[in-house]
């Protein structure tokens, strides 16, 4: 049974009262890949209950340039304004020599930073595919137990892997700049095939007509793709919005409500989670396979053996993988 020393209650005791320094400071703990820190962080999420708010968590991503920081600033603000308190998870591309978010989110959103009802965290994607940081699921568990109960979680890029952030959130939007038909033609299925909201960003000025006939196109290959039949009718649906003059806001918010709602009554959503749960289960067990088997110092030599065999050509890496794995688990 894992106990919690004192700084380590102290610091959950803190996190469930909403202290945002305290927050930020067991996010670090969790974000940490040190031995010490895992334990105790282990034990943090442990100690915390289920949070008592009916929060919502929602999932975003979006090709480069097209406003994505701008977006989540705009429908922050918009939220705070309704008393909502609203979490940003936003997953940076890192740093190739400190391993660091390079973007820094805080700085490119400075009016909701500064919200008292707002709370920014950049964190670094690191090698992890998908575009989420690797303790993202547990660092939503944190800023709901702090009494957030909107979780925007902010992918790095669009494409094949990004449908990972499935694996966490509630509903997955889109956003999309106004382009031509080769735009539609370079975003990939997958990411299509997840979306719940599709919303084309920049509809203002001389880009809304733009705008409007890009969103007319996604549309169109929305309804060929297969319908899910436990979603309300008009699912999945793309909108116009503006973040820098705030029109369309309030109607994209309103499609995720009602989607959301409707997933709460036929009870999609929490089966949705508990799928979620046990996709999470089995990505920790992967990561803790490997980290403990490339820590372990007994098999260091052996991995050095099969790498030095690659390098000469004289094993396959699937042979080279099949040797090691067999000293910890012989068939």
């Amino acid at each position: 049974m894992i106990t919690l020393d004192n700084k380590t209650e102290t610091l959950c005791n803190r996190v469930q009262a909403g202290e945002r320094r305290a927050l930020a400071k067991a996010i670090t703990l969790i974000e940490s890949t040190k031995p010490q820190d895992q334990v105790q962080a282990q034990a943090l999420l442990a100690a915390l209950p289920p949070p008592t708010n009916a929060s919502l968590r929602l999932g975003l991503s979006g090709t480069p340039g097209v406003g994505k920081s701008t977006f989540i600033e705009a429908l922050g603000l918009h939220l705070t304004s309704q008393d909502h308190r609203v979490a940003v998870l936003a997953v940076d591309p890192s740093s190739a020599r400190t391993g660091g978010a390079i973007l820094g989110d805080k700085t490119r959103m400075e009016r909701l930073a500064r919200d008292p009802n707002a709370f920014i965290r950049p964190s670094p994607a690191q090698n992890h595919l998908g575009g989420v940081a690797r303790r993202t699921a547990d660092v939503i568990q944190l800023v709901e137990a702090a009494g957030f109960d909107i979780v925007l979680v902010e992918t790095v890029g669009v494409g094949q892997s990004e449908t990972m952030v499935a694996q966490m959130i509630d509903i997955f939007i889109l956003l999309l700049a106004p382009a031509g038909g080769d735009e539609l033609q370079g975003v990939k299925r997958g990411i299509m095939e997840i979306a719940d909201l599709i919303l084309v960003n920049k509809a203002d000025g001389a880009l809304t007509a733009q705008a409007r006939a890009t969103c007319a196109d996604y549309s169109s290959a929305l309804h060929l793709m297969r319908p899910r039949p436990e979603d309300p009718a008009g699912y999945p649906m793309a909108l116009t919005v503006s973040a820098l003059t705030g029109r369309g806001l309030a109607e994209a918010w309103e499609a995720v409500q009602t989607l959301a709602q409707a997933r709460r009554t036929s009870g999609s959503l929490s089966r949705r989670r508990i799928t979620q749960r046990r996709d999470q289960f089995h990505a920790q067990v992967d990561q803790l396979l490997r980290t403990r088997l490339m820590a372990d110092p007994a098999l260091k030599a052996l991995r050095q053996s099969l790498e030095n065999q690659l390098a000469a050509d004289e094993i396959t890496p699937t042979q080279a993988a099949e040797a090691l794995v067999s000293q910890i688990l012989p068939h």
